[in-house]
């Protein structure tokens, strides 16, 4: 039986019972085999389009003894499922933007999809913004740690033509308990969810972001030209703002 880390253990439990699921950068395929092995999927795919991953999927499925239930495609994204093939689409493991255009490139394959889980290694907001811009509804978000490296998982669901009208609603400026207002754009970044539950992991991951963002600044600051200057102000307002969403939120903490 397939052991599972934490991150991929996440994931899975995400994914409903009887789903037909399309793991896209399936690398060993050990989360199809892993659902198939406990029963929760009826079906997989799992696509990859890198050569070595891919024959190691293969030789993962054929030892696990199943064949009939995952089927191992190379391909790019989507590419590797037909419309209406599955109902669960699992991507894992890469940048939020790779994500989204993957999702942009394989609009055509989404329809008959209800569950989107997704874990993007950086550039979360990447991936919220697509999925507000083209109709699915983040049903959730979740943060781990493990080995060192933060997590975050979004799971999303269709929306249906009612609900696509408050869509919106889940990133409108809000107050925070503490006083603070919180942005559209900085509520994309840390998550709408995130910002209400506001774990310990997840002050760790921004207070880290802030550093990376600090290291920024001091590189911008070595140039004099009007393009550094300017980016200079813009990364210098977001760590600002940051910092006061953070400042806000240690506050209220019980």
């Amino acid at each position: 039986m397939v052991k599972l880390s934490k991150r991929l253990q996440m994931i899975a439990d995400r994914v409903p019972v009887g789903s037909k699921v399309a793991d896209i950068g399936s690398d060993h395929a050990l989360l199809p085999t892993y659902l198939a092995q406990q029963g929760i999927i009826v079906a997989a795919v799992a696509g990859e389009v890198n050569p070595g991953p891919f024959e190691a999927a293969q030789k993962q499925v054929l030892e696990s003894g199943l064949s009939k239930i995952i089927q191992v495609r190379s391909g790019d994204g989507l590419a590797v499922i037909e419309a209406g093939e599955v109902n669960v689409i699992t991507i894992a493991g890469m940048g939020g933007s790779l994500m989204a255009s993957i999702l942009e490139a394989g609009k055509s394959k989404l329809p008959g999809v209800q569950h989107l889980i997704l874990q993007p290694n950086v550039g979360e907001d990447h991936v919220r913004r697509w999925l507000l811009a083209n109709g699915w509804k983040l049903e959730s978000e979740t943060i781990l740690e493990e080995d060192g490296k933060i997590y975050e998982i979004l799971t999303a669901v269709t929306a249906d033509t009612e609900e696509r009208g408050t869509l919106e609603a889940l990133y409108e400026e809000r107050l925070l308990p503490g006083g603070v207002t919180v942005s559209k754009e900085r509520l994309q970044q840390m998550g709408p969810y995130l910002i209400n539950e506001a774990p310990e992991v997840w002050f760790m991951k921004w207070e880290s972001e802030l550093k990376k963002l600090a290291m920024i600044v001091d590189q911008l600051k070595l140039s004099t030209a009007e393009a550094s200057i300017a980016k200079t102000e813009q990364v210098s307002q977001e760590m600002h703002e940051i910092k006061e969403v953070l400042a806000c939120l240690q506050k209220v903490k019980p």
